[in-house]
């Protein structure tokens, strides 16, 4: 009962707003004012000791107490590094961003995308703060951690070697909202060396709350000019690259001044009319600096005068700095990847913009219950949780002639780096999607058996089973009702996981079970009144090692209320044997032999 009071009483909470960015949840129940305030009536410098300037803040391994290249680190402030120091200056560029001795460069681009939007960027980095007017060695900074937003206090001492800053510094050196920052991420996800390895797209959505996919553009969808436009309608933040092959690469220029290992920005796509046939162009943004496209329709090709005047008037006259346009085939051949990290509705202040709409599911994989692993083990696959899909409603506007109901799926392994201390990493996962089978439509708590998985396909599916923090994927589909299943790729696999649905229109998700009404009497029962009749029975389903899982149990139990005419019951949900097993279960090894189990 006392997890379903938490339950409830987070439920109300998140109902009052509590999780939202303007309420965010205080980290570790620290509040940045009342500790400042403290701080500045004491006359101290604060101390953080929940994330204190030790070795173990550091990392486990490679940057572990014991490592050669923790050797001579001393913590500083920045007031001890430089004579001027500031949070910052200027607003915020890539130059504030230089990486230091952490394979973190996937965060850095993230961060380096966040630079490109003043708005987004105020949401995580609050530009209030400063090391003059009320400076007490604390700083705070807000990041969405699985369908919440957290506000996470640091201090500002920084790991230092011969008097510069370890990692993430500014190019000029007196500049610290990326390196506190930085900090403030290791904080959340339990040291520095967790932040090693990642992908873009994970930052992307820790600082937007968004959900963000990306497309290798030497593959690129049928439909990806399309999806673009409507990213850039719902007011999704589109960011593309040149890749690397080399060191020597990065930032280099090519005859046709477009840079390498570089972070631009997609403002716009339309298509125009020119010499009697229809012209995809896309535009881009470098804010770094002048370089600017030299190729087709450059600022002074003349490709331009081969449009309606009106048109080149519109896509023109509203041009920015380092903004320029190019055609969508040569955008497809010269740049490498696209990220669009597509916005909750609550980020999106505008009305002008085509909102998503938004939801999200939490959930579980527990050894012996929930755990099934992928389609490669039939027997076990279908014990994977299981979560109903409504889609009711066609998109207004159909892509290339395709009508159907466009939505995104993504699944996120909840808190993986903080457990990289313990000897745990990412879990590699996926999902399929399937079609509720006729004779099912329209009920509300359905568990596709084995037997269902034995014999049908998944209607839709990952891409692939991948050992990152998300999985996610663009569907498109006819209304229907279809059952999202989640896995590991391998069963007995212990993790939680969040579910995020971002759809074109409303649809309905819920979690799917069998429902129980039981009106039971209450018998003292000891281990004496286990007859030999049950004993047999829990052997024949227990196996050798008399263990049993979730599934195991309630089939004993279904047998044993089958027996019981004092007892009115529709029977045990694998829900309720699930909570059963994990009760038993201090250990959260979810399996439970008869002797501990007390069955």
């Amino acid at each position: 009962m006392a997890g379903i009071a938490a339950k409830l009483a987070k439920d109300r909470e998140a109902a009052e707003g509590l999780g939202s960015h303007e309420r965010a949840i205080k980290y570790l129940n620290q509040d940045y004012e009342a500790l400042r305030n403290e701080c500045l009536e004491a006359g101290t410098l604060f101390q953080d000791p929940s994330f204190p300037a030790i070795p173990s803040a550091l990392g486990f391994k490679e940057l572990g107490p014991y490592s050669s290249k923790t050797r001579g680190i001393e913590w500083k402030r920045p007031t001890e590094i430089c004579a001027d120091p500031q949070f910052i200056i200027g607003g915020a560029t890539r130059t504030d961003i230089c990486q230091g001795a952490l394979g973190d460069c996937w965060l850095l681009a993230a961060i380096a995308s966040l630079t490109l939007n003043e708005e987004i960027l105020a949401r995580v980095v609050p530009l209030n703060q400063s090391f003059q007017e009320n400076y007490a060695g604390i700083f705070h900074f807000q990041f969405w951690q699985y369908g919440e937003w957290v506000e996470v206090v640091v201090d500002d001492r920084l790991p230092t070697k011969d008097g510069e800053l370890l990692f993430v510094h500014s190019a000029e050196g007196s500049e610290f909202w990326s390196a506190l920052l930085e900090k403030a991420y290791a904080k959340i996800n339990g040291c520095y060396e967790a932040l090693s390895g990642g992908a873009t797209t994970e930052g992307f959505e820790d600082f937007t709350g968004g959900i963000a996919e990306w497309y290798e553009l030497k593959k690129p969808p049928p439909n990806l000019f399309k999806i673009i436009q409507k990213a850039l309608q719902k007011g999704s933040l589109l960011g593309c690259s040149i890749d690397i092959t080399s060191a020597a690469d990065s930032e280099a220029i090519t005859f046709q001044k477009l840079v390498k290992g570089h972070a631009y920005s997609v403002t716009g796509a339309e298509e125009v009319e020119s010499n009697g046939s229809l012209q995809k162009l896309i535009r881009i943004r470098n804010p770094w600096g002048e370089v600017e496209w030299t190729g087709r329709w450059n600022d002074n090709c003349p490709s331009w005068n081969t449009i309606d005047p009106e048109e080149r008037e519109r896509l023109t006259r509203r041009h920015e700095d380092g903004e320029f346009w190019m055609s969508f085939s040569d955008f497809l051949r010269h740049y490498s990847r696209l990220e669009i990290c597509n916005l909750t509705p609550d980020t999106l202040t505008s009305d002008t913009y085509k909102k998503w709409k938004l939801t999200k599911m939490d959930g579980n994989w527990r050894r012996g219950s929930t755990a099934g692993g992928c389609r490669n083990y039939p027997n076990t696959f279908w014990m994977n949780p299981q979560y109903l899909i409504k889609l009711e409603e066609e998109d207004e506007d159909e892509e290339d002639g395709e009508s159907g109901c466009t939505f995104l799926v993504g699944l996120i392994q909840k808190h993986r780096r903080r457990q990289r201390k313990m000897g745990e990493d990412m879990h590699t996962i996926g999902f399929g999607i399937y079609e509720v089978p006729e004779e099912l439509s329209g009920q509300t708590n359905i568990h596709l058996s084995k037997n269902f998985f034995l014999t049908n396909r998944a209607r839709e599916r990952s891409d692939t089973f991948i050992n990152l923090r998300e999985v996610l994927n663009r569907f498109k589909l006819p209304p229907g009702e279809y059952i999202l299943v989640p896995s590991t790729f391998e069963p007995n696999k212990d993790g939680d996981f969040c579910i995020r649905v971002f759809s074109e229109k409303k649809a309905d998700y819920q979690a799917v079970d069998d429902e129980i009404e039981a009106n039971l009497e209450e018998f003292d029962i000891s281990e004496d009144d286990i007859d030999d009749g049950f004993r047999r029975l829990f052997a024949q389903l227990a196996g050798e090692d008399a263990e049993i899982s979730a599934f195991e149990l309630q089939t004993i139990l279904r047998r044993v209320l089958a027996k019981r005419q004092d007892i009115k019951s529709d029977g045990f949900s694998i829900e309720t044997c699930k909570i059963m097993v994990d009760m038993l279960d201090v250990s959260f090894n979810v399996l439970q032999g008869i002797e501990t189990g007390g069955v």
